[in-house]
């Protein structure tokens, strides 16, 4: 770690030698350790320490970002030196109006001595907990365990200093027979809030009850989706709509639906990143504050987030969600939470006569952004349900499907929820089960 002391004299160092008419510098200091495991042993453990500073320069309406992780004084000149000649040689963006003022920060704690301190002999003692259950069952486990520790500083020539230090725990594992796989995985800040036996438990439970899938006809179903496959759902609809940028580009499914039911009431959607059940970030890569963003509230479209580019194009103020310059997506919510409901996995298998049991999606991508139209297929343990119990395992299927048109079939939500990282680097989503009333299915995986 690098400290709070040291930012401050890397971020002052670079403000002082940037000529451009503003300048803003983001530091990304990481002290990351990680267990990698296959076929049923460790083949790995690493550790790295890196840092990044990212400068964005600005002259007049001319952007140029540039990067650098060696923190000696030649290299920091010659970073901002980059950065200026490249905004230099941009054309103007006549929408862009200036990198943000400084503003209160909200405290919120994310660091766990623990998570810090986790060892490497404590990260093989977890994995081996795994490994030994996938043999005991005849099966083969891999994956990958890793700790962290990190650091975010943002600092702009207008005064902003903001400064975050957090730790990171992240367990994931297939276990994988000739003809069956199963999923399990756990990421919190603190470390002790994963148990790894019961992860290992999960993904072999999942391997052992999907062996001998059957072929079943594509069309449409009910289905149950496990808490790893709403986070998809939920992951998608951030990145294909719920940013401002998606909307001034006319591409966002909440175009002009603002106001409107466009899911099931069952459905409220929020953003939240000093919610220190989830993975926090009190500011974005700007060094704006964050703040509750409510994005659909018991179905209805309510707002999308902003960054400081976005908001000034309306002549708003940010949200808090910009991301690190420079950013073809725009701003995008990394903190969602979805409101829990009333029902258990259980109780949704139990009320289904014919359905389609769904652990997680894979490999999904957005085919039309503005209808939220997904495809993807199921992995890692896919189940027919009939008369209200799990009849057989499934071979995988292929999906085209509307994820708003799922979403407005909710028939049961599960009343806990779970925290599921999802494949932006620093995003974790709090998410329940769903059944759904149609999810259409269109093949079969081979």
């Amino acid at each position: 770690m690098l400290g709070e002391k040291k930012i401050r004299e890397i971020t002052a160092r670079v403000l002082s030698l940037s000529q451009a008419d503003q300048t803003e510098v983001l530091v990304f200091s990481d002290d990351s350790q990680l267990t990698r495991f296959a076929n049923s042993y460790i083949h790995q453990n690493v550790a790295e320490r890196d840092v990044h500073v990212r400068v964005r320069a600005v002259v007049g309406k001319r952007i140029g970002v540039a990067s650098t992780n060696d923190l000696s004084r030649e290299s920091l000149e010659k970073v901002v030196e980059t950065a200026l000649a490249v905004a230099r040689l941009q054309l103007e963006n006549p929408d862009f109006v200036s990198l943000p003022e400084p503003a209160p920060i909200s405290e919120v704690r994310a660091f766990s001595e623990a998570t810090a301190g986790f060892t490497p002999e404590a990260r093989a003692r977890a994995v081996g907990a795994i490994c030994r259950r996938a043999v005991e069952n005849d099966l083969v486990a891999s994956g990958a365990f890793s700790t962290a520790v990190q650091e975010i500083a943002v600092a702009n020539s207008l005064g902003v200093f903001a400064y975050f230090l957090t730790t990171l725990a992240d367990l994931k594992t297939v276990i994988m027979s000739d003809d069956s796989s199963g999923y399990g995985a756990s990421i919190a800040w603190d470390v002790e809030q994963i148990d790894a036996e019961a992860v290992g438990a999960e993904a072999v439970d999942k391997a052992l009850r999907s062996r001998n899938p059957r072929e079943i006809d594509p069309g449409r179903y009910t289905v149950i989706l496990e808490e790893y496959a709403t986070e998809d759902i939920v992951e998608m609809l951030s990145y294909v709509g719920l940013g401002a940028l998606a909307v001034q580009e006319g591409r966002s499914f909440m175009c002009d639906r603002f106001g409107e039911q466009i899911v099931s009431p069952a459905i409220s959607l929020w953003d939240d990143g000093l919610d220190p059940r989830g993975l926090p970030l009190p500011f974005d890569f700007e060094g704006v504050p964050k703040k509750r963003v409510s994005l659909i509230e018991k179905g209805v479209a309510m707002n999308v987030v902003y960054d400081s580019y976005t908001a000034g194009k309306e002549g708003k103020a940010s949200t808090g969600h910009g991301l690190p310059a420079p950013n073809t997506f725009g701003p995008l919510p990394i903190n969602m939470f979805m409101a829990p409901g009333q029902a258990t996995l259980e109780e949704m298998i139990a009320s289904t006569e014919r359905g389609i049991l769904v652990t997680r999606f894979w490999y999904t991508r957005p085919v039309h952004p503005k209808l939220a139209i997904i495809t993807g297929m199921t992995r890692d343990g896919t189940f027919l349900i009939e008369k209200g119990e799990v009849a057989y395992p499934v071979k995988n299927l292929r999906f085209t499907q509307s994820y708003l048109d799922a979403l407005s079939s909710v028939e049961m939500v599960g009343r806990t929820t779970k925290l599921v990282r999802s494949d932006f680097e620093l995003n974790g989503n709090h998410v329940p089960a769903l059944k759904l009333g149609e999810f259409e299915f269109t093949g079969i995986t081979k």
